[in-house]
Parts: structure tokens; C-alpha cells; sequence
């Protein structure tokens, strides 16, 4: 089913299209919720509300863009909301699958997806979020700048930054590894 079938479905009252719904999307609003709610519970009621909000609004939606960069914005903003009323400064990244190549044993693979959390988890907030939306979520920078509401050339430079400051973590890390052989 295409999203315009989709949407129509859902507003029509289908509980098996809102369902569907949720289903198609609930790990995007569960990554979008995770960068700045680090509580499970707040993440996963927010994540309820997201849904609620996204069908509520769903009439909204006019296929400017894809459906998947208007939830994704709308899980973002409320995150962001959220994160400021409750002052939280942690980002959690733990529910995010990050993509490890290679022939690793399963356990090189999560010990690797853990050493890679931590790595990015030292990011600033703004730069966790674009360096993970572009790479590992896949946005576009034209989508980026819907689901943050930075300028263009903002979330570029934060990308850039991002990649840089992974950069000095990692040489920082292997620097230490090296000192401790």
C-alpha cells in the first residue's frame, strides 16, 4: 500500500491502517524519541503521543514531502519539547541499530556497536542528531532541515563538525590504546 492509500485509509477510521500506520514507523519515531530522551519510560509514552499527534494531524499532511520525514519531524520536535521541560541533557542512543560490515563474530558485532554508541554519545546533541539522521537513518539534507528546522547550511556544517570531533575521539581513543600495549 502506497502512503497516499495509506493516509486515506487511516483517515477514513481503518483501525487495520492505523495500525499499519504504527507499525511501518514506529522504529523511526523510536529513533528520532531515543537522541533525546534517554528515560525509557518517557520515550516510550512519547513515542504513544507522537502517534497520537500524527494521526490526529494527519490531515493535515499534503505530500510536500515524504511521510516519513513529516513523522520523523514531528517525533523530533516533540523530543526536543519534551527534553526542554524536563531540562534533560543526555542523549541515549542505545535502541539505535547501527550497521557494523565485515565478518565479525556476533559478539565482535556488539561489542563494535557498543564501541561505536559511546563514541558518538561524546557528540554534542545537534551533532549526534544530523551525523545519525544522514548516515544512518539516510535522510537527505533538504529532509534534515524539515525534521530539525536548522538551515541547510547549518545541519552541513554540523555534519562536518560532527564527522571532525568523531574524528579526534577516535585518534584520542587509539592514542590511549596504543599507550596501554
Amino acid at each position: 500500500m502506497d502512503e497516499k492509500q495509506l493516509v486515506r485509509q487511516v483517515l477514513s477510521g481503518s483501525d487495520s491502517a492505523i495500525r499499519l500506520l504504527i507499525s511501518k514507523y514506529e522504529r523511526l519515531v523510536i529513533h528520532m524519541v531515543a537522541r533525546v530522551v534517554s528515560d525509557n519510560m518517557d520515550r516510550e509514552e512519547l513515542c504513544q503521543d507522537v502517534f497520537v499527534k500524527v494521526i490526529n494531524k494527519l490531515n493535515g499532511f499534503n505530500f510536500d514531502a515524504k511521510l516519513s520525514t513529516w513523522i520523523a519531524t514531528i517525533a523530533y520536535r516533540m523530543a526536543v519539547n519534551f527534553a526542554k521541560k524536563k531540562k534533560l541533557d543526555q542523549v541515549d542512543l542505545d535502541h539505535i541499530e547501527f550497521k557494523v560490515g565485515g565478518e565479525f563474530q556476533v559478539t565482535e558485532k556488539e561489542d563494535m556497536k557498543l564501541f561505536i554508541h559511546g563514541l558518538i554519545d561524546q557528540l554534542p546533541v545537534s551533532y549526534k542528531t544530523v551525523l545519525t539522521l544522514f548516515y544512518l537513518d539516510g535522510f537527505s539534507y533538504p529532509e534534515i532541515v524539515k525534521i530539525t528546522g536548522m538551515p541547510e547550511g547549518t545541519v552541513k556544517n554540523y555534519i562536518h563538525r560532527a564527522k571532525s570531533k568523531l574524528k579526534k575521539i577516535i585518534e584520542e581513543h587509539a592514542r590511549k590504546e596504543v599507550a596501554l600495549i
